[in-house]
């Protein structure tokens, strides 16, 4: 039986491809900057994703600003004393492969395994991620909506 979601709306509906995403941009404070940095150089460009954007020290009182994307900055980290708790954050994957792919990197670069690749077929039948805690312990995903036979 399909997932129902609010509304009576299929829950497959929600993970469409062209409708416009509610968040901008959201970003971390982050504790060891170069050793974060490192992480989601790793973890990010399986996903097609790289450092775009390093804010001039002069705008940030001397502490490190930096947004990841893939076209724009979306995904920001903030060098900080201060992490705050652990967060969860999800990244649009491609393809499954491109889950696993993150998934490998991520866990090299120094992650720590919190849900390896797979279905998660109570959120849907198509629901493939993976899930890694960063070096400040915040769950980071790699998800793909699509069924496996996509391109």
């Amino acid at each position: 039986m399909p997932h129902v979601g609010f509304g009576g709306i299929l829950a497959t509906e929600f993970f469409r491809q062209d409708i416009k995403p509610m968040i901008d941009h959201t970003g971390i404070s982050v504790a060891d900057w170069d050793k974060s940095q490192a992480f989601y150089d790793a973890a990010f460009a399986p996903l097609g994703s790289r450092l775009l954007y390093m804010v001039p020290d002069q705008y940030t009182d001397g502490s490190k600003v930096g947004g990841y994307g893939s076209v724009k900055p979306e995904f920001w980290l903030h060098e900080s004393r201060n992490t705050g708790p652990g967060r969860h954050y999800a990244f649009t994957a491609n393809s499954r492969a491109e889950v696993d792919a993150f998934y490998a990197a991520a866990m090299a670069a120094g992650g720590r395994d919190n849900g390896a690749p797979g279905l998660r077929p109570h959120y849907h039948e198509n629901y493939y991620g993976a899930f890694v805690l960063d070096p400040d312990g915040n769950n980071i995903e790699a998800v793909c909506h699509k069924p496996e036979d996509a391109a």
